[in-house]
């Protein structure tokens, strides 16, 4: 579960702190939240589409990311660690800033029910401000449950589901079918 620090933070601060860091925090409205331990199915589905997406684009124009890659939500002031993150084109650095990109493409949570609420409501809100963003997807760890938010051409949002071990998810961004039990691969679902 996400905890937030009890003082408030400047930007610069908290960037500060991170870089001193061992561990990876998020930051968002002037407060950080330790990143807690991710489950033994958290990290199948990670590697499972790191894995599998990471071989879809191999020489093409977009490169998949693991966790260790933080993106800036400049309109907030926030920085997020997302499980995936996929980048079609040149990479954007945050100026003076050694690990922050600034133009995802496509960014994917998998979620658990300590970060349900986080990863659907205001990681949500706020990824849907970063211009870059055609796609978020939120994958489930208790259910063979995807939910992708695909920006549309006039700027507004749609929500397709893929439900069920047997269906797929499609990432419009870079032309990929992924079915579920890909996704899924060694996967005991969370109860």
């Amino acid at each position: 579960m996400v905890i937030p620090a009890s003082k408030y933070m400047t930007p610069e601060e908290y960037l500060a702190f991170e870089a001193a860091s061992d561990e990876k925090h998020e930051y968002s409205d002037g407060y950080i939240y330790d990143m807690a331990g991710a489950s033994i199915a958290h990290n199948f589905v990670v590697t499972n589409l790191i894995r599998d997406i990471g071989s879809f684009l191999k020489n093409k124009e977009c490169h998949v990311l693991p966790s260790d890659m933080r993106i800036t939500i400049p309109k907030f002031t926030s920085y997020f660690y997302p499980d995936v993150t996929i980048f079609c084109g040149e990479l954007e650095k945050q100026q003076d800033v050694f690990d922050t990109l600034t133009n995802p493409s496509v960014i994917i949570e998998v979620q658990s029910k300590s970060t349900r609420g986080v990863d659907k409501g205001m990681k949500l809100f706020k990824y849907m401000q970063i211009q870059s963003l055609k796609e978020y997807i939120i994958i489930e760890t208790d259910d063979y449950s995807v939910q992708t938010v695909v920006r549309q051409d006039d700027q507004t949002f749609r929500m397709i589901y893929a439900l069920g071990i047997d269906s797929e998810l499609f990432i419009d961004t870079i032309q990929m079918h992924l079915p579920l039990k890909d996704i899924y691969y060694m996967v005991s679902l969370e109860k």
